[in-house]
């Protein structure tokens, strides 16, 4: 049988994945967009991006680039690996 090695407890792993929602909404928010706002820009649904703010889904990487460009942010810091 073989076995994972895992780096990083289960909690570490979940909280790095929810700062992207998090980052998100709070830089969203300051920037005085509407989610309607960000899915036009986007061309994705309303829905889309509440699925994101929630943690129910994940953009892809072209999407996330797109995201860092409106929001004249790093990548880096949409996925909490930075605080600027």
């Amino acid at each position: 049988m073989f076995r994972v090695k895992h780096f990083g407890t289960k909690s570490s792993i979940i909280k790095k994945m929810n700062k992207f929602k998090d980052r998100l909404k709070e830089i969203r928010l300051e920037k005085e967009m509407t989610r309607k706002q960000l899915a036009d820009v986007l061309f994705v649904s309303e829905r889309l991006i509440s699925y994101w703010e929630n943690g129910k889904r994940e953009c892809n990487f072209d999407t996330l680039i797109r995201l860092a460009d409106i929001f004249n942010i790093t990548i880096d810091y949409l996925l909490g690996r930075s605080d600027f």
